[in-house]
């Protein structure tokens, strides 16, 4: 199975900075059996929500999780790896040391359609106070989101979204210029 993932980081690990945390969270990827078939570059992005705290390093990869892998598995090595590098889970949409989101794993849309729906249509105010109990998948914001986006785009250019029947790069494209050239390649 592949599955499409996104990184951020804005606040420093052991006295480096986000994009080595980055780095090194890729190499630690691989040895929690999760290897990443493509990379993208790293991209600078303002801090979301705006004035949430440092600007964030951002990336994308597309992990290929083997065969014998189930998504609950997989995104437990995702946390395993979010915590090696000193994530603490405080606030939504806090600052972090690092941050690895499950976006997508083919063309599976989890727990069902009319929830990734519900999730997907949430107002702003309910996105910012409320977090699902379970996997919500494909990520129910990664359509709203240069930060996300422009990256994905690096790897994963054609995948598309189930629901939307969009590609990343029509996604992209639906974006506010302002917001696509907000994310800067470092």
């Amino acid at each position: 199975m592949h599955a499409l993932v996104a990184f951020g980081a804005n606040l420093p690990f052991e006295g480096e900075p986000p994009s080595e945390t980055l780095k090194h969270a890729f190499k630690a990827l691989a040895k929690e059996g999760l290897s990443p078939l493509a990379v993208s570059r790293l991209f600078a992005t303002p801090a979301y929500p705006a004035g949430a705290g440092p600007d964030y390093v951002n990336a994308a990869a597309v992990l290929d999780c083997g065969p014998e892998l189930d998504l609950a598995s997989i995104l437990a090595r995702l946390h395993a790896v979010e915590a090696r590098f000193g994530r603490e889970r405080q606030q939504r949409w806090g600052m972090r040391t690092l941050d690895i989101d499950l976006l997508a794993a083919g063309d599976s849309v989890l727990p069902d359609a009319e929830t990734q729906d519900s999730w997907r249509h949430l107002d702003a105010a309910a996105q910012a106070s409320r977090a699902p109990d379970r996997l919500i998948l494909p990520h129910p914001r990664l359509q709203d989101r240069a930060f996300v986006l422009v990256p994905l785009a690096d790897v994963a250019p054609d995948w598309v979204h189930p629901r939307l029947g969009l590609t990343v790069l029509q996604m992209l494209a639906a974006l506010p210029a302002a917001d696509r050239d907000a994310v800067k390649p470092l």
